[in-house]
């Protein structure tokens, strides 16, 4: 099939494979589900990995927690648990399961979403999602004695909640009816509604959202005295947004005034209200790194905005807290911000912005998921981690001024011996691009088997974590390389600008750029080099081998993008054209054609082995991408024994697994990586310290 795109002759041979219903499809999927297994049967070692994977794995609590009032909750996962339960901690530090998602559905397949307590911690919205289902209903509980009190409250696949004081009502933000759109119609189509407990859905006012915002995501504020709203609109996963603010003097009929125009300042604002009614600004507006403002909560000028942080150009904002307790002395901000990979927390007087002081952290590892105790401040709690420390919450009193790790978490496993440092490469045209190392401790001289790992969308920045997959890799004497590319956002908006829409193509190449230093300074050889990515990253590492396909033994694709053509026409891809652009514009399809994955496959070329993965049902990207892009590649290798292989899984989503079936996608790709990379894990094996499971 060849289509006639603005004169361009596009051809889509595969477009048969989109239709999944269709027998013949089934029938080639099923060949390829045979071919698969038979492959795998092959692969060394695939037990030792198993074991390696569950020896590096960490359990019990990775989040800190939400402290409402006197009662803390918590999302707890140990061994042996396929999903996350939620926790109540009292003011004893008694904790209680208020759900268990195995007691709602045994298979394991529905999960634990999201949760947001009340203010006052005396009810919970809960959130469950069923991976392979598109709908998404919430319950709320009795925090005391996990009774459901309402719900359920459907289609809230994705949503923001905001409680009013005193717990008997909250906006959410929920899709039309499906009966309400066209058949077809894949835009997101949401409503910003109140909810009063004990009333029927159906009664839920709409307070905010329209036909001229299908694609908006919505994000919800509610000022602590219940006095204001502000809600943030995005088109799609866009890098600028709107805001609006409105005094809620009738809850069901707030008059919204938009303070913050996304297409005049071509930037993210995110809003919260101070104790005063002034708004905390955390943007990029006119600082690519990121600032924190404090502006008047009806300003419409950004210009008026006050500078309480200045940006750092080196170290870009990553988020805030306010600590506004009144026993303090004074009203603090806790700021976190990232350095090329390693994480500071310095504190700052509310009032002045005047820095304090730089809270000390375990080490040089990456901090995440600032929280503060409600309605008032005092204590902060965050996750830390590193390369070879698995994530654990600390908690940062402000009275007193120490940090500590907080009770009642725990790990379990081993710890690798790890070595993990950042190092700069050069780009092609010069750029310098942040490159993180994890190598065995005890390095010895030579080439390694080596999984390099990227992103590059959306301004997602790749840190220094700590993963299990590349604790195992690692300790099996292999490297794990995390690339900074272009279009993710390490450095900030400049740089998330400079990899998307029509620099999508630097993305792929800074990607390429990394395995070709990793290559010339003898870290490893292109016989020992795998490359890994998943979604807007599956895209890129795709994209990378087609391009330069003499550069690589092993590609792993975790549901991917490949076929930039119609990405538009699957899952959630309409929504994405901020990042890549739009097939219906005569020049921005010019921009797909030159990386789009599929449209770049050249026959009679000797491809790398190929590993796609993917759920049967992924509602996000879809699964044509995989077929279209493994068929295309089948019929094109010559590669003898370098396999082009699809691995669907059935009962799940585009990244929503259950732990069990996690953990074997993990040890499948390892298997994979390692079988055509030559690591071996009865050739070499890394130092691994024995832990015990304890609670701290």
């Amino acid at each position: 099939m060849v289509e006639d795109l603005f004169g361009f002759p596009v051809s889509d041979p595969y477009r048969w494979l989109e239709d999944g219903d269709d027998p013949c499809v089934q029938d080639w999927a099923a060949a390829q589900d045979r071919l698969f297994q038979t492959c795998r049967t092959g692969w060394h070692g695939k037990q030792s990995w198993a074991s390696l994977v569950d020896q590096m794995s960490s359990f019990g609590v990775a989040e800190p927690p939400m402290a409402r009032g006197s009662v803390m909750f918590l999302a707890e996962q140990l061994r042996g648990d396929e999903q996350r339960r939620l926790l109540v901690v009292d003011a004893e530090g008694n904790r209680r399961v208020l759900v268990d998602p195995a007691k709602i559905d045994p298979s394991g397949h529905t999960g634990l979403f999201a949760w947001w307590p009340s203010r006052e911690g005396e009810r919970v919205a809960v959130q469950m999602e069923v991976a392979e289902q598109p709908g998404s209903d919430i319950m709320v509980l009795d925090a005391r004695t996990g009774e459901a009190v309402d719900g359920p409250l459907p289609r809230a696949r994705n949503t923001s909640l905001a409680w009013l004081p005193g717990g008997g009502a909250f906006y959410y933000v929920s899709r039309v009816p499906d009966e309400e759109l066209a058949p077809g119609d894949l835009r997101l189509h949401r409503r910003v509604r109140l909810h009063r407990i004990g009333s029927p859905w159906q009664a839920d006012t709409v307070v905010f959202g329209g036909v001229d915002a299908s694609d908006a995501y919505y994000g919800l504020t509610v000022s602590a005295d219940g006095r204001r709203l502000a809600i943030t609109a995005t088109a799609g996963p866009a890098s600028d947004n709107d805001v609006y603010v409105a005094d809620l003097i009738d809850p069901e009929a707030p008059h919204f005034v938009k303070i913050v125009d996304g297409a005049s300042t071509r930037a993210r604002v995110l809003p919260r209200f101070l104790a005063d009614g002034d708004l905390l600004l955390v943007t990029d507006y006119q600082a690519p790194c990121g600032r924190i403002c404090v502006a008047d909560g009806h300003e419409t000028d950004p210009a008026a905005w006050h500078t309480l942080v200045a940006e750092d150009p080196q170290a870009p904002l990553d988020e805030c807290v306010v600590l506004d307790d009144p026993a303090l002395a004074q009203p603090l901000l806790l700021v976190a911000r990232t350095r090329r990979g390693t994480s500071a927390l310095t504190l700052h007087d509310l009032g002045s912005g005047r820095p304090l002081t730089e809270l000390p952290l375990p080490g040089a590892g990456v901090v995440s998921s600032l929280r503060v105790n409600m309605p008032h401040g005092r204590h902060a709690w965050f996750s830390y981690c590193d390369a070879a420390t698995p994530p654990t919450i600390y908690r940062y009193d402000a009275a007193s001024g120490k940090t500590e790790q907080e009770t009642g978490t725990t790990t379990a496993g081993k710890t690798p011996d790890i070595r993990s440092r950042s190092v700069r490469y050069q780009a092609g045209d010069g750029t310098e691009i942040t490159l993180f190392l994890f190598t065995p401790a005890e390095e010895h001289q030579g080439p390694r088997p080596t999984l390099l790992y990227g992103y590059g969308s959306f301004g997602m920045p790749m840190r220094p974590w700590f993963l299990p997959m590349a604790a195992a890799w690692v300790s099996a004497g292999g490297i794990y390389a995390l690339a900074c590319v272009r279009g993710g956002g390490e450095e900030g908006q400049d740089w998330h600008d400079a990899g998307r829409g029509p620099h999508k193509h630097r993305t792929i190449s800074d990607f390429n750029d990394a395995a070709t230093w990793l290559i010339d300074t003898g870290r490893t050889t292109r016989d020992q080099l795998a490359i890994y990515g998943v979604s807007g990253g599956g895209l890129m590492v795709a994209a990378a081998a087609t391009q330069r396909p003499d550069l690589y033994a092993a590609v792993i694709a975790e549901a991917p993008l490949c076929d930039m053509v119609r990405y538009e026409q699957f899952g959630l891809g309409c929504t994405w054209t901020d990042e890549f652009g739009s097939a219906s514009e005569p020049e921005q399809l010019q921009w797909l054609l030159s990386y789009s994955p599929y449209h770049n496959v050249t026959p009679g070329t000797p491809y790398p082995a190929f590993l796609f993965t993917g759920a049967v049902t992924d509602l996000q990207t879809g699964e044509a991408h995989v077929t279209k892009m493994c068929a295309a590649l089948q019929n094109a290798t010559t590669s003898s024994g370098r396999p082009i292989l699809m691995r669907r899984e059935p009962d799940t989503a585009h990244a929503a697994f259950p732990a069990s079936k996690e953990r074997d996608l993990v040890v499948d790709i390892l298997s994979f990586a390692g079988q055509y990379t030559g690591l071996s894990l009865e050739k070499t094996a890394g130092r691994i310290t024995e832990t015990t499971a304890e609670a701290h």
